[in-house]
């Protein structure tokens, strides 16, 4: 394919509260204690430094630099690689002492096939981050939101479950206390990790629902679920820290069926954790309290 495309896309939204108020939101981009972006349900931002001029980094696959910060009223994200150059800008604009518009302008001029990309899959997700950015403006100012949320798409929601981020393969953790005391010798153990983006819990119980069976104890960061039956016995320790979620199983074998019906099940056994596990992860995620009722109170402007 040819050519170049340009894309604008401009978003506005009138904000019934001081400009200094919002903009003082607009300053916290990228902390900790970040009241605009609609994390986890999206992918945070995050800068190699605090939000100023110069400062690298993205959120989840987009990559950009502050180029331009004027604090309480304007930060413009430069990007430049394969999917296009040009900018994502936030503004604060006061329009009377208790009323602002805050607004949001993608301007990127992408090659054919990027373009082709942005509008099939991206774009709905953009436009609904957009909106939830500003929703998040509101609650943090208002102290609620004075409307019924943004509608997420089915396109937002389909790019949504498709790019949703899949465990990878790790070690027992150390924190498997439970797990590790469980069997002297278990004939079978593996470990599923995810990270944790902000605002999910990093209580164990939170994350009971992964595995459907019976709690066998908690101790600090793990809780261990199972079950036992006839032919082995099955332990499932769900340990979380501030950076991630893991999921690691023992299986211990009682007999010559157990042995013959877990060389059927070990080959399905990886999928099924992965999966159960990632859809836990994907489901608490949406249902976590969004960043402007998060963080809105954690800061007071005056």
């Amino acid at each position: 394919m040819r050519g170049k495309r340009t894309v604008r896309n401009v978003h506005q939204r009138i904000v019934e509260a001081p400009a200094e108020t919002v903009g003082a939101l607009l300053d916290r981009l990228s902390a900790p204690d970040d009241p605009l972006f609609p994390t986890p349900v999206w992918p945070a931002m995050v800068l190699d430094r605090p939000l100023s001029v110069g400062a690298d980094g993205g959120h989840g696959p987009v990559r950009y630099h502050v180029a331009a910060y004027e604090p309480g009223r304007s930060v413009r994200f430069d990007t430049d690689d394969d999917l296009g150059v040009g900018f994502h800008r936030l503004d604060v604009e006061p329009l009377g002492p208790d009323r602002c518009r805050i607004s949001h302008v993608l301007d990127v001029t992408m090659p054919l096939r990027a373009f082709v990309l942005f509008k099939l899959l991206i774009e709905p997700v953009h436009d609904t981050m957009v909106e939830e950015i500003f929703d998040n403006a509101e609650r943090a100012a208002l102290g609620s939101l004075p409307h019924p949320p943004v509608r997420r798409s089915r396109r937002a929601m389909l790019a949504h479950r498709m790019r949703w981020v899949r465990p990878t393969a790790v070690p027992v953790p150390e924190g498997a206390h439970l797990l590790r005391e469980a069997f002297e010798r278990p004939d079978f153990t593996d470990a599923w990790r995810l990270p944790l983006a902000p605002g999910m819990p990093r209580d164990p119980r939170a994350w009971r629902h992964v595995l459907p069976f019976a709690e066998r104890g908690a101790q600090g960061p793990e809780l261990m679920l199972g079950e036992d039956a006839f032919h082995l016995d099955f332990r499932g320790s769900l340990v979380v820290d501030d950076e991630s979620v893991t999921l690691a199983t023992a299986v211990r074998l009682h007999n010559t069926y157990g042995r013959a019906y877990f060389a059927v099940v070990r080959r399905i056994h990886p999928y099924a954790v992965r999966r159960m596990l990632r859809r836990a992860h994907r489901r608490i995620a949406l249902a976590t309290p969004p960043a402007g009722e998060r963080n809105g109170k954690i800061r007071t402007v005056l």
